[in-house]
């Protein structure tokens, strides 16, 4: 089994990180608006680092940070981000976000996450998978205190997370002063239940009609919208 993903214009090898490339990452990679003043932007968990990579090929910003606590993906992202034509633009950081937006004064204007977000008490043997994927390292509400800190005024700041979880989403952001201003919610086919929200925060309360979003028509065939967001990054799309 091949240990790297192949985009168009990057590659992400994976053989060292306990999560690999999945369609979480790159749906929020792809949905998240980017716009000409966004100069500088902090991925959050940045497991292989394929978020980061997205921005860099999405956007002109001239600082693209991320942040891993997990030692051995920390190092993949970093040899990511060397091996691509974005190296200059793309620094990752080892350090829990809890630490970092402590330690750390300057503000951002994006702040994006594919957050560890599995609450259950069952955990495998393997650590650094279950750091990845479970929300104790690094709790939504810890999470939206170190954005309220670290993002500018104009500043938005997209996540995904299951969508059981939207509405405690929400009014944690509420409760340091982030409000909802995209909301798009993710189902794998037409009849299927919806199963993602993809939702992005700034200071502004402003109303927010959320939209949807269907992956597949049937098995690999894929919905035109889903197509149009992916096909700068997916080979056969």
């Amino acid at each position: 089994m091949s240990t790297s993903f192949r985009f168009k214009q990057f590659t992400i090898h994976q053989d060292r990180c306990a999560m690999k490339v999945g369609t979480d990452g790159v749906l929020l990679g792809s949905w998240v608006p980017v716009s000409e003043e966004v100069d500088t932007i902090l991925d959050i968990g940045a497991g292989t680092g394929v978020i980061a990579l997205m921005m860099a090929q999405r956007s002109n910003a001239e600082v693209i940070d991320a942040i891993e606590i997990e030692s051995s993906a920390y190092e993949q992202a970093v040899e990511n981000f060397e091996a691509s034509d974005w190296g200059d633009r793309l620094f990752c950081y080892h350090a829990s976000f809890q630490e970092f937006f402590q330690e750390i004064e300057e503000t951002y204007d994006l702040l994006i996450s594919n957050p560890p977000f599995f609450k259950e008490n069952y955990k495998t043997q393997d650590v650094d998978r279950d750091m990845a994927r479970f929300e104790d390292a690094l709790p939504f509400e810890h999470l939206f205190i170190g954005v309220s800190r670290l993002l500018s005024e104009n500043g938005k700041f997209a996540l995904i997370i299951p969508f059981k979880e939207e509405n405690t989403v929400v009014d944690i952001g509420k409760s340091v002063g982030l409000f909802p201003q995209k909301i798009t919610r993710v189902k794998g086919t037409p009849t299927s239940k919806i199963k993602r929200s993809m939702l992005l925060f700034g200071f502004n309360n402003v109303s927010c009609e959320p939209d949807e979003l269907i992956i597949e028509h049937d098995r690999h065939q894929y919905t035109d919208s889903y197509i149009d967001l992916t096909k700068a990054f997916y080979l056969n799309m």
